[in-house]
C-alpha cells in the first residue's frame, strides 16, 4: 500500500517560535553572534543547494561519490525494515541513493527547519517513491521531539545526517546531540552521518570563499530574514561576508562583518556596531576520522564502519548505539 503526494502527513512544530528571541540574545552577547539553523530559511536553503554545485565547494560531491561507491555496503549495516529519520533533509539528494537501494524500508521522516523547501522535497520524493511511507516533519532536530509512527512497524531506527552539518556544534554540543540521537534511535540503532576532515586551509577556505559569491550571498540573506520577520532595518550594503579557518579550534567560522559603525533596530532593540566588528554566523568543525570516532564513543555509540574518499576530503560513519543511552 502506498501513500500519494497528497495525502502526506505534515507535522509541523514551528521551529521559528524562538526566532526573535534567539536574534535579539546572540545580537546584544559581547561577541555578537546568531544562530547558523536561521541561515535556512526558502531563499537561504535555494542558495544553499547553488553551494553545493559549485566547484569550489568539495563536501557535497564527495559524500555523494562516497555513497555512491560504497552504496551495497551502507544499506547492508542499514538492514532490513529500517525507518531511516534524516536530520537536515534540505533537498534529499543523498537520500536517494539510500532509498533506492534500502530493503523494505519502513519508513522515511526527512526533517528540515525550511518548511517550504520540505514539503518541496518531500512531494517530489512521494512522486518517486510510492511505496514508501514519508512522514515530514518541520522541527529544529536540536529539540527534543517524538517520531510519527509509521504503518509498518521498524526493525530498527537510523538517524541520517550527512553534510557534516555535525560540524555546526562546538564539540561539546556535538556530544549531546550525539547522546540525544542515540535516546531517540534506543539500543541497537544506528546512525549515517557525514563528517568533514582536516584539510589544507586553502581548500578549506576557498570551500567558504567561492569565487561565485553564493556563500556571501546566503550569509547576507540571514540579514534579509531578519529584516523582513522582525521588522529590522539591517543595511545589507554595509556588511561583507567573510569565512576564516581557526587553526586553534579546527573549524571553519562565517562572520558578518560591519564596513561601518552603525546602530540597528530589531525588535525595538537598538543593536550597535563598530567598523569591523563582525556577526558570527557559522562555525564548520574539522575532524580526523580516529578523533570522531572517540567523540561518539563517549556519546554511547560503537563505530561498525567509515569510508573515506581517496583524497581524504571527507568521511562517512555507521555506528550503533552501544548501551542504554544517557538521560
Amino acid at each position: 500500500m502506498s501513500r500519494s503526494a497528497d495525502s502526506i502527513a505534515f507535522v509541523d512544530l514551528d521551529p521559528t517560535e524562538k526566532f526573535a528571541e534567539e536574534v535579539i540574545d546572540g545580537l546584544t552577547q559581547p561577541r555578537k553572534q546568531l544562530p547558523c539553523k536561521y541561515l535556512y530559511d526558502e531563499q537561504g536553503s535555494i542558495l544553499f543547494d547553488r553551494i553545493c554545485e559549485l566547484d569550489d565547494y568539495y563536501p557535497t560531491r564527495t559524500e555523494l561519490r562516497i555513497m555512491r561507491d560504497n552504496v551495497v555496503e551502507i544499506v547492508e549495516q542499514l538492514g532490513p525494515r529500517c525507518l531511516l529519520i534524516e536530520f537536515g533533509s534540505g533537498s534529499s539528494l543523498k537520500t536517494r541513493i539510500l532509498l533506492d537501494r534500502m530493503q523494505e524500508p519502513a519508513g522515511y521522516v526527512p526533517i528540515d527547519i525550511s518548511r517550504e523547501h520540505l514539503m518541496k522535497s518531500v512531494h517530489a520524493l512521494a512522486a518517486a517513491y510510492p511505496q514508501v511511507d514519508i512522514l515530514p516533519m518541520c522541527v529544529d532536530f536540536h529539540e527534543t521531539f517524538d517520531v510519527p509512527t509509521t504503518r509498518h512497524p521498524p526493525q530498527r531506527r537510523v538517524v541520517y545526517h550527512p553534510g557534516s552539518t555535525i560540524g555546526n556544534c562546538t564539540p561539546d554540543e556535538a556530544a549531546m546531540m550525539l547522546r540525544s540521537i542515540a535516546r531517540l534511535c534506543g539500543v541497537g540503532g544506528g546512525l549515517l552521518i557525514g563528517v568533514d576532515l582536516k584539510k589544507d586551509v586553502q581548500t578549506l577556505e576557498r570551500a567558504y570563499n567561492d569565487s561565485q559569491g553564493i556563500t556571501a550571498k546566503f550569509n547576507l540573506n540571514i540579514l534579509r530574514r531578519i529584516n523582513r520577520e522582525l521588522d529590522a532595518d539591517f543595511h545589507v550594503e554595509a556588511f561583507e561576508h567573510k569565512a576564516i579557518f581557526n587553526e586553534e579550534l579546527d573549524r571553519v567560522e562565517m562572520h558578518l562583518l560591519s564596513k561601518d559603525n552603525q546602530t540597528v533596530t530589531v525588535c525595538d532593540e537598538e543593536i550597535e556596531l563598530t567598523a569591523g566588528e563582525t556577526i558570527h554566523t557559522e562555525n564548520s568543525h574539522k575532524y580526523d576520522p580516529r578523533d570522531f570516532i572517540q567523540l561518539a564513543t563517549t556519546a554511547g555509540w560503537s563505530s561498525r564502519k567509515v569510508w573515506v574518499d581517496d583524497d581524504r576530503l571527507f568521511s562517512v560513519h555507521f555506528l550503533v548505539v552501544a548501551s542504554s543511552p544517557a538521560t
